[in-house]
């Protein structure tokens, strides 16, 4: 898979995709991740890509033909055109199913906006989708960037040692993930759950599947709908409720 990253700051991105899992996985030729200077295709002699908006308002907007260049020499030098994404608080919300859509395809390019945005005319000739990776702003779309960049490649086959790394994690069943420990056994009068000590397997797989639904139950409720759900499942959070009921009853009393 191929993902490029249309920005004005590259060498902020090379310096985190370099780095640890991605960077290996670069390295090894798993994943291609390309970081592309919008400025370099600016045709001011100062390589200014910036204007003041029409009709007034604060800070600058990004000029459209900096930003079209820069895509189209992407597309010629792929030989066809990638989807592009633009990361910009107004997309819909970055999920861990989208994620894995993305995945699948073979080229993923990704649009950094900065100051105060982007002249709207290029985002709706060459955006495919805006996504946003949480209700907040930021200075500019690299950090958003990287954070797409990176939760695209470890879906890669290769790029994680064990695809149960991440098929076990928090969002990809629609389930928070279990707690994990590891040693000492014993810590601040924190023990260890005993089970996970116990080698048997299936009560192991059983207490993490509860604990993954009581966690997901308590913390994101929201996302239980999603959830692919056995009769046994279905059964532990109705008793889970129950107890939880309970509790709110006894604190009550107290």
């Amino acid at each position: 898979m191929r993902i490029d990253i249309l920005t004005l700051f590259p060498e902020m991105c090379e310096s985190v995709l370099g780095e640890s899992i991605i960077g290996r996985a670069r390295k090894e030729g798993l994943v291609e991740i390309n970081c592309r200077q919008i400025r370099d295709y600016s045709l001011d002699k100062h390589k200014r890509v910036d204007d003041a908006p029409y009709g007034g308002g604060m800070g600058m907007i990004m000029q459209v033909q900096p930003v079209y260049d820069c895509f189209m020499s992407l597309c010629e030098e792929i030989g066809e055109r990638p989807h592009l994404i633009f990361m910009s608080p107004q997309g819909k919300t970055l999920t861990q199913h989208r994620v894995r859509e993305l995945a699948q395809m073979e080229n993923v390019a990704i649009l950094c906006g900065h100051y105060e945005g982007i002249d709207e005319r290029v985002i709706e000739e060459i955006v495919d989708e805006e996504i946003s990776i949480g209700d907040y702003v930021l200075t500019g779309g690299e950090l958003p960037a990287l954070v797409l960049a990176d939760s695209i490649s470890r879906m890669l086959p290769g790029v994680l040692s064990d695809t149960v790394s991440f098929t076990d994690e928090s969002h990809y069943s629609s389930l928070l993930e279990y707690p994990q420990y590891t040693r000492p056994y014993e810590w601040q009068g924190r023990a260890v759950p005993d089970i996970l000590l116990s080698g048997h397997h299936a009560n192991i797989e059983k207490y993490r599947r509860q604990q993954s639904l009581e966690r997901t139950y308590r913390r994101r409720p929201d996302m239980l709908s999603k959830a692919e759900l056995t009769k046994k499942d279905i059964e532990f959070l109705r008793e889970l409720k129950a107890k939880i009921r309970q509790e709110d009853k006894d604190t009550e009393k107290a």
